[in-house]
């Protein structure tokens, strides 16, 4: 990695209007050296967010408009299209992950360690104590997921995930929804990227602050596993 790598923080935005203008606030002041550029794709949200994100200083954030609702895997595809960093970081808009991890997470790539970082919400880090049966079916999804590619991730499904830009630009991702995060891993496991994961920390919300993912993204997940792992 040189010396004067950048950094792009890659966004996907949906129905967040209370939460991400403090998000973008923490990436500002997250303690990274690295030039920096964020990169906000709003998925046609209906809640207000677009017009708290048009109404932003010019200059803090490039902010990229989906005209109909395509799902999270598509707006961090647009996002990773888009971005010019060395380096590509995704960030969820819901405040469930802190940008002051980001030395953590980026520390084994600019050592030049890994090609991918993965947090980790269950191992080291404060994390909020929150339904058992997600973490459950993560558990479940991650085994599968180890299983069928020799990798030993503890949190496949987590949602901070680290790249070197040049790998996510070798990967044809495809999946629009929550598919996201089963099919890269699968996927940088098939190309044999070096993996490293991080303790992260995890404010984790319920259904009632905003919560989106169901136990229908935990059966598509499955789906996507063995789809991305056999047949793409």
């Amino acid at each position: 990695m040189p010396m004067a790598a950048t950094l792009s923080v890659v966004i996907p935005v949906y129905n967040e209007a209370r939460t991400v203008t403090a998000v973008i606030e923490r990436v500002l002041k997250a303690a990274v050296t690295l030039p920096r550029e964020i990169i906000v794709v709003d998925d046609a949200s209906t809640d207000g967010t677009r017009q708290v994100l048009q109404s932003m200083p010019p200059g803090e954030i490039r902010l990229i408009l989906h005209e109909t609702n395509q799902g999270k895997g598509a707006a961090i595809r647009t996002g990773v299209a888009q971005a010019t960093g060395d380096i590509i970081l995704i960030q969820d808009a819901d405040l469930e992950y802190d940008p002051r991890d980001y030395p953590i997470l980026l520390e084994p790539i600019l050592e030049d360690q890994a090609d991918v970082v993965f947090g980790n919400r269950f191992h080291g880090g404060p994390h909020r104590v929150l339904y058992f049966w997600h973490y459950a079916a993560n558990r479940s999804l991650t085994l599968l997921t180890n299983f069928l590619t020799g990798l030993n991730v503890t949190d496949m499904e987590v949602g901070y995930k680290v790249f070197r830009r040049e790998i996510l630009r070798r990967l044809t991702l495809r999946s629009d929804r929550f598919g996201f995060e089963p099919e890269v891993t699968v996927k940088v496991a098939k190309l044999g990227c070096r993996v490293y994961e991080v303790p992260i920390r995890y404010y984790g919300r319920t259904y009632q602050e905003g919560k989106k993912i169901t136990w229908r993204d935990g059966v598509a997940a499955l789906f996507h596993i063995i789809r991305y792992r056999f047949f793409d």
